[in-house]
């Protein structure tokens, strides 16, 4: 009996370890996907990535320095308005740096959690997808902008939208090289590439947003792309939609 019980510790003891060897192989491959790496804005997009995102939310110079060694150039803001309706670490994207965006209109501040995941949409959602169904990239963004001081849907009462602390940014289109425009109002329903690129590029803002509300979600949002970057604790739950 003593040797079958030695025979099944040693079995359970070989099979830990081999898979211990898997993860850690794993791990060493793919740092973006473990929850104990630290967020580097120069890796791919992993599994935890847009937690990790959100989290940036509590420590905004260790936001902004990622920003700048993902060569992203910025102008940080001064803080603006109080209570609920107020911002303390906005950012405005500069010209040139990493980024392939540009934003219509160009004076768009965001949160720095909003920035640095808009610059990961760039560059691993969007301008992927704009090859992929255009055969080329897009040159800029067309948006509703972020900061702006109310509750959800403009009620007079109820919670406070993430916009009123600049905590997310509405997209309405997007211009490709040639001049062409993919709008969110006009091609989301339909078959052709337009509509499928919308479709592409929302369903991969989910891996780096907190919240993404498309028109499939509601009529509220039959011309934009709401994204934000809410605080819903560690396991708390993502909206994407």
């Amino acid at each position: 009996m003593r040797t079958v019980r030695l025979l099944k510790l040693a079995l359970f003891l070989g099979v830990a370890g081999f898979a211990g060897m898997l993860l850690y192989g794993y791990a060493r491959n793919h740092p973006e996907d473990m929850p104990w790496t630290a967020l580097d804005l120069t890796q791919p997009v992993g599994a935890l990535t847009g937690r990790k995102l959100t989290r940036l939310r509590g420590d905004a110079e260790q936001c902004r320095a990622l920003l700048s060694r993902a060569g992203v150039r910025f102008q940080a803001l001064p803080p603006k308005g109080s209570g609920e309706c107020s911002y303390d670490h906005a950012v405005r994207f500069g010209p040139g740096g990493s980024l392939n965006l540009a934003y219509r209109l160009a004076d768009l501040a965001t949160s720095c959690p909003v920035a640095a995941a808009l610059a990961l949409w760039d560059w691993h959602v969007v301008q992927p997808a704009a090859l992929e169904h255009f055969g080329q990239r897009v040159a800029a963004v067309d948006h509703f902008g972020s900061y702006s001081c109310r509750r959800i849907y403009g009620r007079a009462e109820g919670a406070w939208s993430e916009h009123s602390t600049a905590n997310a940014v509405d997209i309405a289109g997007f211009r490709l090289e040639d001049g062409t425009r993919v709008s969110v109002l006009s091609d989301w329903d339909g078959e052709g590439a337009k509509a499928a690129f919308l479709r592409q590029v929302r369903s991969g803002a989910c891996d780096l947003f907190a919240t993404v509300l498309s028109p499939d979600y509601n009529e509220a949002h039959r011309d934009h792309l709401h994204l934000d970057q809410a605080d819903r604790g560690a396991t708390g739950w993502r909206g994407c939609r």
